[in-house]
């Protein structure tokens, strides 16, 4: 109890908005930074983990909606899918609706390096959340999600309101 009073003080001391977004993107940082350093010899970055960790819950997606879902330009996601193709984690397959589209789907093999990669994730998450009760972590957890959700829901409005 005592790390997550430590962390509400940090985040309510001085610009609350700014510390905690500070907060929330150095962590992020730091945890792209050290899955990358246990996942080198793989050749999977972070940010590829992701793209696959998406493409598993979407599967059959088209190119340009997965890029806005993990925020990448269209050509930077067209890179990556040409590297995980060439290492057989995702084939490109013809959209039957629209013949200049591209559909994504992981290959079998996506399923094994998912798996290692899961223990390599979940072994991090461990590190990084050493000297939390499992209360904590459960707390931790609620209250990021709900700070996404309520990101999440004024993006969409947001959204709504220019169109």
């Amino acid at each position: 109890m005592r790390q997550l009073n430590i962390v509400a003080i940090a985040i309510m001391s001085y610009d609350m908005s700014e510390t905690i977004g500070f907060l929330l993107n150095d962590t992020a940082r730091l945890f792209r930074r050290a899955f990358n350093a246990r996942t080198k010899e793989s050749g999977i970055t972070a940010l590829q983990w992701r793209l696959i960790t998406y493409l598993k819950r979407h599967e059959g997606i088209r190119q340009g909606p997965l890029a806005e879902l993990i925020e990448v330009e269209p050509i930077t996601l067209s890179r990556m899918v040409d590297r995980l193709a060439e290492a057989d984690l995702v084939e490109r397959r013809a959209d039957p609706a629209d013949r200049r589209a591209w559909q994504l789907y992981l290959t079998p093999r996506a399923g094994d390096v998912l798996g290692g990669m899961r223990a390599t994730a979940d072994a991090l998450t461990a590190e990084a959340t050493e000297g939390l009760s499992a209360v904590e972590r459960e707390q931790l957890i609620d209250l990021v999600e709900r700070v996404r959700a309520n990101l999440s829901r004024r993006i969409c409005q947001k959204e709504k309101e220019t169109i």
